[in-house]
């Protein structure tokens, strides 16, 4: 999958919204896509206790997921605006990095209108409606992950003056997308794309592979990540209010102009001041690479 931060033309297509929204017209879903929901759902749901994060679980019992095929978004967001004041939006695919950002600090999450098909059951680049609302949405319907996705839409608008782009990618990427919190019972998954990927939601979790290291905010900032295969490292925070905590009370723009001023950490490295949770053996990379 790739990250939400790749150019797309700056202009939206004939038939989008100034806003890159359109309507999802649930009616136009054919049999064989809310089956293939069907599917993906049944696979992840039967998985993920015991895995995933309280608050995806919750999410996922607040919206109604277990519903079957693809949820109409006029259901949904009834649900979600009920919760936590969020609400999905449709989209064609990736946007602009502006009309992301202010997606998501008016409380709006933009997902992809379209599913994956058969032989892309465990990979596609794009993120589709699977992965866009099984993965994401379920948090939205946490307040305090609601709250963080708010500030970092906000954090993501001021960015944009500072050329910071590519280091809020890292953190959205090693949060959002990636994430793991420590609970009561041990490790948790809370980040969409390990929710919404089968063999990942094991490998993140059971794997002696990658290494898992305590959040530090700066650290991740300039921690690169890969696109194409399982992460090699994996952020640990140690509770949604730590993630939201540390960043509406970080002053951002010196933090870019500290990290800028320091090499960029490549993806297996482990440093002196890491908080090592697991010290992964890189075995699954390393076999991969060979």
């Amino acid at each position: 999958m790739e990250s939400p931060f790749t150019h797309v033309h700056d202009t939206p297509p004939p038939g989008v919204g100034a806003d890159w929204t359109i309507p999802q017209n649930w009616d136009a879903f054919t049999a064989d896509e809310h089956a293939m929901w069907d599917r993906l759902f049944a696979r992840q749901s039967d998985m993920l206790p015991g895995r995933a994060a309280d608050a995806f679980m919750r999410g996922i019992d607040v919206l109604r997921l277990e519903k079957p095929g693809i949820p109409d978004y006029r259901e949904l967001n009834a649900r979600l605006i009920d919760a936590t004041g969020w609400r999905v939006v449709a989209v064609p695919g990736l946007v602009p990095d502006d009309v992301f950002f202010d997606h998501l600090a008016n409380r709006r999450f933009p997902a992809g209108n379209f599913i994956r098909t058969p032989d892309q059951l465990d990979y596609l680049q794009e993120p589709d409606v699977f992965h866009d609302v099984f993965g994401h949405v379920p948090m939205l319907a946490d307040p305090v992950f609601a709250d963080y996705m708010v500030a970092y839409g906000k954090g993501g608008l001021r960015s944009l003056q500072f050329d910071a782009l590519k280091q809020l990618a890292r953190l959205y990427w090693y949060t959002v997308e990636f994430g793991l919190i420590r609970e009561a019972d041990g490790l948790r998954i809370y980040g969409a794309g390990i929710v919404s990927s089968f063999a990942e939601s094991v490998f993140a979790l059971d794997s002696d592979s990658p290494n898992r290291i305590g959040f530090d905010l700066a650290r991740v900032m300039r921690t690169d990540y890969r696109i194409d295969d399982f992460q090699q490292n994996y952020f640990v925070v140690d509770s949604l209010d730590q993630l939201l905590g540390t960043t509406v009370n970080t002053d951002f723009a010196p933090l870019y102009a500290a990290n800028d001023a320091l090499p960029p950490i490549a993806i297996a490295d482990l440093l002196p001041g890491d908080a090592i949770v697991t010290r992964g053996t890189q075995d699954y990379a390393l076999a991969k690479s060979g």
